[in-house]
């Protein structure tokens, strides 16, 4: 299935599909369309405005079962490669989960207490990827489009993303073992059960391809954007960004950093100054104060503020 051979631009598409058929998922993310005939990479992306170097980074990093990225970081497209995480994230979420969760429904038993729990545990496994995916799409992928258009580091960094991006494959493995192990059928509910196996199995395969892709290819790129703005901000300084990260624990006051907690739990104004026995017209000044000092004025950036500087647990965060 998988290919050792580094694919070039002046390759054609089609030997590209037909030499790993997995690649055709990341083709589509890609945004690229069917019908390109015997073209070569390189013009079937720039028919589609997709950049070709990007493209190819994640082909042959897949291709070759992930085994290294021996690409430069900083040729790659960081909105191209952005456009493709979003495109996954819309597939994944919005298809690929509830059709498996429908061919799950279809192959078991409804009066079947072990095939209710196994559904369950389906539903708990979507519920926990949701929650990851919609993180990135709330926080990350904004935080990204800022350095893309603005150049400069709001008060956070890829390294918070990173040490919290984890993967749901122990649940998802021990959902299959249960189904192999314990979960008897007819003939017609095993074929129905064999099939949505084999897709819980390429479900897997996608969304380790997804993770590893995300670790090695997009986080690094993050960095090195991070690191040239970092290197080229001479008007701001970067003194500035550390003091963001390092000092503003020490000029917010221990009452400001619980006004700072509840309004990332979502709590009104009223409810704050309930909370902490204090006037509303307390609270206000308050979150005047804070914004002031942080440079801070919306509760999505109060939220990543609190989680670099650990005043709340990345977990917690209701999204």
């Amino acid at each position: 299935m998988f290919n050792s051979k580094k694919y070039e631009p002046d390759d054609k598409m089609i030997d590209i599909i037909s030499d790993n058929y997995n690649l055709l998922q990341v083709m589509c993310r890609f945004g690229i369309s069917l019908g390109f005939g015997d073209k070569t990479v390189e013009n079937v992306c720039k028919q589609n405005h997709v950049d070709c170097y990007t493209f190819l980074t994640v082909v042959n990093y897949m291709a070759s079962n992930y085994t290294h990225v021996d690409e430069d970081i900083s040729r790659l497209s960081i909105s191209t490669l952005l456009r493709y995480l979003k495109s996954s994230h819309e597939y994944y979420l919005n298809f690929e989960l509830p059709f498996i969760q429908s061919e799950l429904v279809k192959a078991l038993d409804d009066d079947d207490n072990l095939a209710k729990l196994i559904l369950k545990f389906f539903q708990e496994y979507m519920k926990e990827i949701r929650k990851h995916m919609l993180y990135e799409e709330k926080t990350v992928f904004p935080y990204v489009d800022t350095l893309l258009n603005n150049k400069k580091l709001p008060s956070y960094e890829i390294e918070v993303f990173s040490k919290h991006h984890g993967q749901a494959d122990l649940q998802l493995n021990e959902l299959k073992n249960v189904i192999l192990k314990y979960l008897p059928a007819d003939n017609l509910r095993n074929n129905q059960l064999i099939a949505t196996l084999y897709d819980i199995y390429a479900n897997e395969e996608w969304i380790k391809a997804h993770g590893l892709i995300e670790d090695n290819i997009f986080i690094p790129a993050i960095r090195k954007l991070e690191m040239d703005i970092k290197q080229n901000d001479t008007s701001n300084g970067y003194n500035s960004i550390l003091q963001i990260h390092n000092s503003n624990k020490d000029i917010i006051s221990e009452r400001e950093k619980d006004v700072i907690i509840d309004v990332v739990k979502g709590m009104s104004n009223k409810e704050i100054a309930d909370h902490l026995c204090i006037s509303i017209n307390t609270v206000t000044t308050h979150r005047r104060n804070i914004a002031r000092k942080l440079q801070i004025h919306s509760p999505a950036g109060l939220t990543i503020y609190a989680i670099v500087n650990h005043f709340v647990d990345i977990n917690s965060v209701k999204l």
